[in-house]
Protein backbone atom coordinates (compact mmCIF):
# COMPACT_ATOMS: atom_id res chain seq x y z
CA UNK A 1 0.00 0.00 0.00
CA UNK A 2 3.08 2.57 0.55
CA UNK A 3 4.28 1.83 -2.66
CA UNK A 4 1.04 2.67 -4.40
CA UNK A 5 0.71 5.63 -2.39
CA UNK A 6 4.21 6.88 -3.31
CA UNK A 7 3.56 6.25 -7.06
CA UNK A 8 0.59 8.20 -6.79
CA UNK A 9 3.11 10.91 -5.69
CA UNK A 10 4.98 10.45 -8.04
CA UNK A 11 2.73 10.38 -10.74
CA UNK A 12 1.04 13.51 -9.55
CA UNK A 13 4.53 15.21 -9.92
CA UNK A 14 4.38 14.20 -13.78
CA UNK A 15 1.40 14.94 -14.63
CA UNK A 16 2.06 18.55 -13.05
CA UNK A 17 5.22 18.41 -15.17
CA UNK A 18 3.34 17.54 -18.30
CA UNK A 19 0.67 20.40 -17.45
CA UNK A 20 3.00 22.92 -17.57
CA UNK A 21 4.82 21.31 -20.64
CA UNK A 22 7.82 19.72 -19.84
CA UNK A 23 7.65 15.58 -20.60
CA UNK A 24 9.54 13.56 -17.61
CA UNK A 25 9.32 10.82 -15.55
CA UNK A 26 11.05 7.46 -14.80
CA UNK A 27 10.56 4.30 -16.26
CA UNK A 28 11.61 0.77 -13.90
CA UNK A 29 11.54 -2.07 -16.08
CA UNK A 30 12.77 -5.90 -14.76
CA UNK A 31 13.48 -8.79 -17.52
CA UNK A 32 14.36 -12.38 -17.45
CA UNK A 33 18.02 -12.40 -18.63
CA UNK A 34 17.55 -13.78 -21.83
CA UNK A 35 15.27 -10.48 -22.71
CA UNK A 36 18.34 -8.25 -22.10
CA UNK A 37 19.70 -8.72 -25.65
CA UNK A 38 15.84 -7.51 -27.13
CA UNK A 39 14.76 -4.91 -24.66
CA UNK A 40 17.95 -2.47 -24.57
CA UNK A 41 17.89 -1.93 -27.86
CA UNK A 42 14.23 -0.90 -27.60
CA UNK A 43 15.23 0.99 -24.90
CA UNK A 44 17.43 2.73 -27.25
CA UNK A 45 14.66 4.06 -29.24
CA UNK A 46 12.40 5.39 -26.04
CA UNK A 47 15.18 7.32 -24.92
CA UNK A 48 15.44 8.86 -28.11
CA UNK A 49 12.27 9.74 -28.26
CA UNK A 50 11.52 10.58 -24.36
CA UNK A 51 15.07 11.58 -23.12
CA UNK A 52 13.44 13.63 -20.19
CA UNK A 53 12.02 10.29 -18.76
CA UNK A 54 15.11 8.23 -16.35
CA UNK A 55 15.04 4.63 -17.57
CA UNK A 56 16.53 1.52 -14.15
CA UNK A 57 16.74 -2.00 -16.34
CA UNK A 58 17.17 -4.76 -13.88
CA UNK A 59 17.93 -8.15 -14.90
CA UNK A 60 17.34 -11.39 -13.03
CA UNK A 61 15.96 -14.89 -13.28
CA UNK A 62 12.41 -16.03 -13.51
CA UNK A 63 11.99 -16.29 -9.87
CA UNK A 64 13.89 -12.87 -9.05
CA UNK A 65 11.70 -10.83 -11.50
CA UNK A 66 8.59 -13.11 -9.65
CA UNK A 67 9.58 -11.59 -6.46
CA UNK A 68 9.95 -8.08 -7.82
CA UNK A 69 6.22 -8.43 -9.30
CA UNK A 70 4.28 -9.74 -5.94
CA UNK A 71 6.62 -6.59 -4.21
CA UNK A 72 5.25 -4.31 -6.86
CA UNK A 73 8.90 -2.83 -7.01
CA UNK A 74 8.65 -2.14 -11.13
CA UNK A 75 6.44 -0.36 -13.78
CA UNK A 76 6.94 -2.89 -16.48
CA UNK A 77 8.16 -6.97 -16.13
CA UNK A 78 9.33 -8.86 -19.52
CA UNK A 79 9.02 -12.70 -19.41
CA UNK A 80 8.96 -15.60 -21.54
CA UNK A 81 6.04 -17.21 -19.81
CA UNK A 82 3.92 -15.11 -18.22
CA UNK A 83 3.16 -15.08 -14.25
CA UNK A 84 0.77 -17.31 -13.50
CA UNK A 85 1.65 -17.82 -9.72
CA UNK A 86 0.17 -13.44 -9.66
CA UNK A 87 -2.49 -11.77 -10.47
CA UNK A 88 -1.31 -10.51 -13.62
CA UNK A 89 -1.99 -8.52 -16.78
CA UNK A 90 0.16 -9.70 -19.67
CA UNK A 91 0.89 -8.97 -23.38
CA UNK A 92 2.26 -10.83 -26.53
CA UNK A 93 4.63 -8.65 -27.79
CA UNK A 94 7.42 -10.45 -30.25
CA UNK A 95 8.16 -14.30 -30.95
CA UNK A 96 11.10 -15.75 -28.56
CA UNK A 97 12.04 -18.90 -30.44
CA UNK A 98 14.02 -21.82 -28.54
CA UNK A 99 16.73 -23.34 -30.77
CA UNK A 100 19.26 -26.19 -30.26
CA UNK A 101 23.03 -25.04 -30.18
CA UNK A 102 26.15 -27.05 -30.58
CA UNK A 103 29.65 -25.82 -31.36
CA UNK A 104 30.52 -26.15 -35.40
CA UNK A 105 32.76 -29.31 -35.37
CA UNK A 106 30.14 -30.95 -33.72
CA UNK A 107 28.94 -34.78 -35.10
CA UNK A 108 25.47 -33.50 -35.28
CA UNK A 109 25.87 -30.13 -37.17
CA UNK A 110 24.29 -30.34 -40.29
CA UNK A 111 22.54 -33.59 -39.99
CA UNK A 112 18.79 -33.42 -39.38
CA UNK A 113 16.29 -33.61 -39.01
CA UNK A 114 17.33 -35.43 -35.69
CA UNK A 115 14.98 -36.75 -33.86
CA UNK A 116 14.35 -35.94 -30.28
CA UNK A 117 15.41 -39.60 -29.06
CA UNK A 118 19.10 -38.82 -30.95
CA UNK A 119 19.73 -35.31 -28.99
CA UNK A 120 18.83 -36.82 -25.90
CA UNK A 121 21.81 -39.06 -25.49
CA UNK A 122 24.10 -35.71 -25.56
CA UNK A 123 24.96 -34.22 -22.56
CA UNK A 124 23.15 -31.23 -22.03
CA UNK A 125 24.28 -27.76 -20.24
CA UNK A 126 21.04 -26.30 -18.89
CA UNK A 127 20.44 -22.81 -16.87
CA UNK A 128 19.12 -22.95 -12.93
CA UNK A 129 16.12 -24.52 -12.20
CA UNK A 130 13.14 -21.98 -12.39
CA UNK A 131 14.37 -20.77 -15.90
CA UNK A 132 11.82 -20.14 -18.66
CA UNK A 133 13.99 -21.79 -21.13
CA UNK A 134 14.69 -24.99 -19.01
CA UNK A 135 11.17 -25.03 -18.00
CA UNK A 136 10.29 -25.41 -21.46
CA UNK A 137 13.01 -27.56 -22.58
CA UNK A 138 12.25 -30.18 -19.76
CA UNK A 139 8.36 -30.08 -20.93
CA UNK A 140 9.37 -31.30 -24.75
CA UNK A 141 11.54 -34.04 -23.62
CA UNK A 142 9.08 -35.37 -21.00
CA UNK A 143 6.16 -34.93 -23.38
CA UNK A 144 8.26 -37.08 -25.91
CA UNK A 145 9.11 -39.70 -22.98
CA UNK A 146 13.04 -38.32 -22.76
CA UNK A 147 15.14 -37.05 -20.19
CA UNK A 148 18.53 -35.97 -21.61
CA UNK A 149 21.54 -35.69 -19.07
CA UNK A 150 22.17 -32.62 -17.75
CA UNK A 151 26.51 -32.15 -17.48
CA UNK A 152 26.07 -28.58 -16.14
CA UNK A 153 23.83 -26.11 -14.76
CA UNK A 154 24.99 -22.60 -15.27
CA UNK A 155 23.41 -19.56 -14.49
CA UNK A 156 23.93 -17.29 -17.38
CA UNK A 157 23.44 -17.59 -20.88
CA UNK A 158 26.94 -15.65 -21.71
CA UNK A 159 28.23 -19.20 -19.44
CA UNK A 160 26.22 -21.56 -21.17
CA UNK A 161 27.23 -20.44 -24.70
CA UNK A 162 31.37 -20.29 -23.60
CA UNK A 163 31.07 -23.74 -22.57
CA UNK A 164 28.86 -24.83 -25.99
CA UNK A 165 31.60 -23.48 -27.40
CA UNK A 166 34.41 -25.40 -25.77
CA UNK A 167 32.66 -28.28 -26.83
CA UNK A 168 31.28 -29.53 -23.16
CA UNK A 169 27.57 -30.57 -24.33
CA UNK A 170 24.47 -28.81 -26.15
CA UNK A 171 21.92 -26.74 -24.90
CA UNK A 172 18.78 -24.77 -25.86
CA UNK A 173 18.59 -21.31 -25.82
CA UNK A 174 16.61 -18.23 -27.32
CA UNK A 175 17.76 -17.79 -30.93
CA UNK A 176 17.96 -13.92 -29.96
CA UNK A 177 20.31 -14.32 -27.27
CA UNK A 178 22.66 -16.22 -29.60
CA UNK A 179 22.55 -14.18 -32.75
CA UNK A 180 25.80 -12.58 -32.72
CA UNK A 181 27.84 -16.07 -32.41
CA UNK A 182 25.07 -17.83 -34.99
CA UNK A 183 25.81 -15.34 -37.36
CA UNK A 184 29.84 -14.82 -36.95
CA UNK A 185 30.29 -18.91 -36.70
CA UNK A 186 31.06 -19.27 -33.21
CA UNK A 187 27.88 -21.69 -32.80
CA UNK A 188 25.73 -23.74 -35.27
CA UNK A 189 21.69 -24.18 -34.39
CA UNK A 190 20.69 -28.23 -35.10
CA UNK A 191 17.95 -29.36 -37.03
CA UNK A 192 15.89 -30.97 -34.81
CA UNK A 193 12.21 -32.63 -34.66
CA UNK A 194 9.89 -30.31 -33.15
CA UNK A 195 12.19 -27.48 -33.02
CA UNK A 196 12.06 -24.49 -32.92
CA UNK A 197 10.02 -24.02 -29.71
CA UNK A 198 7.65 -21.03 -31.03
CA UNK A 199 7.68 -19.08 -27.47
CA UNK A 200 6.71 -15.35 -26.77
CA UNK A 201 7.63 -12.37 -25.22
CA UNK A 202 5.01 -11.25 -22.41
CA UNK A 203 5.13 -8.00 -20.77
CA UNK A 204 3.53 -7.68 -17.88
CA UNK A 205 2.25 -5.72 -14.66
CA UNK A 206 -0.16 -6.28 -11.81
CA UNK A 207 -3.50 -6.39 -11.94
CA UNK A 208 -5.21 -3.13 -12.09
CA UNK A 209 -2.17 -1.08 -11.49
CA UNK A 210 -1.97 2.58 -12.74
CA UNK A 211 0.75 2.89 -15.07
CA UNK A 212 3.60 5.62 -15.06
CA UNK A 213 3.89 7.78 -18.03
CA UNK A 214 6.82 6.23 -18.61
CA UNK A 215 5.22 2.83 -18.71
CA UNK A 216 2.68 4.08 -21.50
CA UNK A 217 5.19 5.83 -23.44
CA UNK A 218 7.33 2.07 -23.49
CA UNK A 219 4.47 -0.18 -23.94
CA UNK A 220 3.88 2.46 -27.43
CA UNK A 221 7.03 1.36 -28.30
CA UNK A 222 6.74 -2.07 -27.54
CA UNK A 223 3.37 -2.12 -29.90
CA UNK A 224 4.73 -0.24 -32.62
CA UNK A 225 1.46 2.45 -31.30
CA UNK A 226 -0.86 0.11 -30.63
CA UNK A 227 -0.11 -0.53 -27.02
CA UNK A 228 -3.09 -2.59 -25.46
CA UNK A 229 -5.20 -0.48 -22.88
CA UNK A 230 -4.93 -1.67 -19.69
CA UNK A 231 -7.58 -3.27 -18.25
CA UNK A 232 -9.78 -1.25 -15.80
Amino acid sequence: TAREILGDIERLDIRLAELNGMVRGRLRVAVVSTAKYDIPRRLGEFCRVHPGIDVALTVGNREELLTRFAANEDDLYVLGTPPQEADAEHHVYAENPIVVIAPPGHPLAGRGPLSPAVLAEEPFLMREKGSGTRIATERFFAEQGLAPPVRMELGANEAIKQAVMAGLGLSVLSRGSARLELDNGHLTELAVEGFPLLRHWHVAWPRGKRLSVGARAFLDVLFDGRAPKPAA
